[in-house]
């Protein structure tokens, strides 16, 4: 009986082994044919298969339409860039000047720069737009790190608000670059909007900025454009922006300036600095501003820009820096050194910053003269409406007010080409593109949609 069960218990082990070996296949084969079947469908597909096709950008799609346009009557609007009377870019002669200096300088390297970039940038940029005998400055109160021009510098800041700033609320004008949405959003913020633009008049909105800001949470955070106001061209008078920024003092609401045509827009860096030099001033106000040298220095490929954050105390502004480090080290390390170099010596030169100073002029002269005649050749052809905002408006761009369809009426028989909401950017013109532009905005108020109410 013994050697029965034994027997018995030798087959049923056997045959357990048997059914765990042939699970035990079938799993591995099922594995097989799996593993067979990804590979087979990695060859034909990718992992981004289903992903979907992002937007053009709005602005950048306009160029790329323009440069494919055989015709020879083209003309770009939609560029954010300045251009001579003959449509080229211009270097200045102070960053040729800079440029071939440094070429020459034996002590010059290609080395790694600091996290906040380069330090006597950094100094020049700060005492340009605070003045070097602001009390802020002289206290030492606001921490300065070079950015990736005035896109860069914005995130930086916004980054660091959305992780060290209690209030994750921020504000900016409707209209405003479209970009303040995207870098404030993709930092994690809120962003809100407070009336700007006035349509009835081509000019600022003030009661509505003022009741919108008058209105937003204490603490929030408002973006401000120091000066020629992307797109629209429209900028508050001195006195408007005491009301301004004497309501964020009374909200405790945080400003960002973003400063992106210091010079370029009147043609005087003094008055182009003077609601950041105003809201520095302000006894315990802090704020923040973002710095671009691509216009007036015309610096657009190289990415200069500076961050600066003001603070109610040297010891609070040392400390900003080190987390603003904290922020760039991951994102970027450190930034790049040949255009702060070009803009540190066109700024620490008294004799090179002298002649920058007149180059300002100069290109904004050409701008202010291009809207002069832009305004003067629809009022010969008795184009309907008041266009006297045309030389109202101040900077790179102006805010035509035309409708969609006679944007793209424009830019479909006429092959100019703008932004769909009416943006024109005054230094794609020159004197005879002023006046064919005119006849073109003649046809489009006659031939398409009627006129929006900015007109």
């Amino acid at each position: 009986m013994l050697a029965l069960a034994a027997i018995r218990s030798t087959r049923a082990a056997a045959a357990t082994s048997w059914v765990v070996s042939l699970t035990s296949f079938r799993a591995r084969f099922a594995g097989l044919l799996s593993t067979q079947t990804q590979m087979q469908r990695s060859a034909g597909t990718s992992a981004w298969e289903n992903i979907a096709q992002a937007p053009p950008d709005a602005i950048l799609a306009i160029g790329d339409a323009w440069r494919a346009d055989p015709d020879p009557r083209k003309i770009n609007l939609g560029v954010g860039a300045y251009r001579t009377a003959e449509g080229k870019p211009l270097v200045l002669n102070v960053v040729r000047k800079a440029e071939a200096a440094l070429a020459a300088d034996p002590t010059a390297n290609k080395e790694y720069l600091g996290i906040t970039g380069d330090p006597t940038f950094c100094k020049l940029a700060r005492e340009m737009a605070f003045g070097a005998g602001s009390a802020a400055v002289q206290e030492g109160r606001i921490t300065t790190v070079q950015g990736l021009s005035g896109t860069g510098s914005l995130r930086v800041g916004a980054e660091f608000l959305a992780t060290h700033y209690p209030v994750k609320t921020v504000f900016i004008p409707n209209p405003s670059w479209p970009t303040h949405r995207a870098i404030f959003t993709r930092a994690g913020m809120t962003v809100k909007e407070y009336r700007y633009f006035q349509p009835a008049t081509r000019g600022l909105d003030y009661e509505g900025l003022m009741a919108d800001i008058g209105n937003a949470e204490p603490g929030s955070v408002v973006v401000l454009h120091a000066c020629a106001h992307n797109p629209t061209g429209v900028d508050p008078t001195p006195e408007q922006w005491r009301g301004i920024l004497g309501v964020c003092a009374q909200r405790k609401l945080l400003p960002f300036f973003d400063s992106a045509y210091q010079g370029f827009a009147s043609g005087d860096l003094e008055a182009d600095a003077a609601a950041i030099r105003m809201c520095a001033a302000m006894p315990g106000q802090e704020m923040l501003l973002a710095q671009s040298f691509a216009k007036n220095m015309g610096l657009y490929g190289e990415r200069v820009g500076a961050l600066s954050v003001v603070c109610a105390s040297k010891a609070v502004a040392a400390r900003v820096e080190g987390q603003l480090k904290l922020v760039i080290r991951p994102m970027y390390s450190n930034p790049p050194r040949h255009g702060a170099e070009i803009a540190a010596r066109v700024l620490g030169s008294p004799a090179l910053f002298e002649e920058w100073k007149d180059e300002l002029r100069g290109m904004a002269g050409r701008i202010k003269e291009m809207r002069a005649a832009l305004r003067g050749a629809l009022e010969a052809r008795g184009a309907p409406g008041d266009w006297s905002f045309i030389t109202r408006q101040i900077g790179m761009f102006t805010y035509t007010g035309l409708t969609r369809p006679q944007c793209e009426l424009l830019t479909n028989k006429h092959h100019i080409y703008l932004t769909m909401d009416g943006r024109i950017s005054m230094a794609g013109l020159n004197a005879a593109g002023a006046q064919y532009l005119a006849d073109a905005i003649v046809d489009a108020l006659r031939s398409a949609a009627p006129a929006s109410p900015r007109l």
